[in-house]
Parts: structure tokens; C-alpha cells; sequence
């Protein structure tokens, strides 16, 4: 039990006073970041399902 309480506490130690935080400001631009990456990652993959599908309907008309 002794080494869970000291585990505990040396964790809350490590997350308050030995990690380095990021600004507000520098949130914003990782999350607008991701934001649109993942957008664009979206767009990519319809665009490859749209084609993939496309093609396959093409081909299954023919047979």
C-alpha cells in the first residue's frame, strides 16, 4: 500500500511542478492544426472510395 501512496504522490509531484505546460495560444494552433489535417485526410479517402467505387461499378456493368 506504502508503494501506491508514493507512486501516487510522486506523480502528482512529476504532473505539477516537473512538466512544461503549453500556452493557450500554442493549443489553438496544434488543435486548428489537426483540425484541418484531418479534414484533408476526409477528403482523401472519399475521393479513393468514390474512384475504387466508380471503377467497380464499371467493371460489374460489363459482366
Amino acid at each position: 500500500m506504502q508503494k501506491l501512496k508514493s507512486f501516487i504522490l510522486e506523480s502528482y509531484d512529476e504532473m505539477k511542478n516537473k512538466v512544461t505546460w503549453p500556452k493557450y495560444s500554442e493549443l489553438q494552433s496544434s488543435s486548428i492544426l489537426v483540425l484541418v489535417a484531418s479534414f484533408i485526410f476526409a477528403l482523401l479517402i472519399g475521393l479513393m472510395d468514390y474512384v475504387f467505387q466508380t471503377g467497380m461499378d464499371l467493371f460489374y456493368d460489363q459482366f
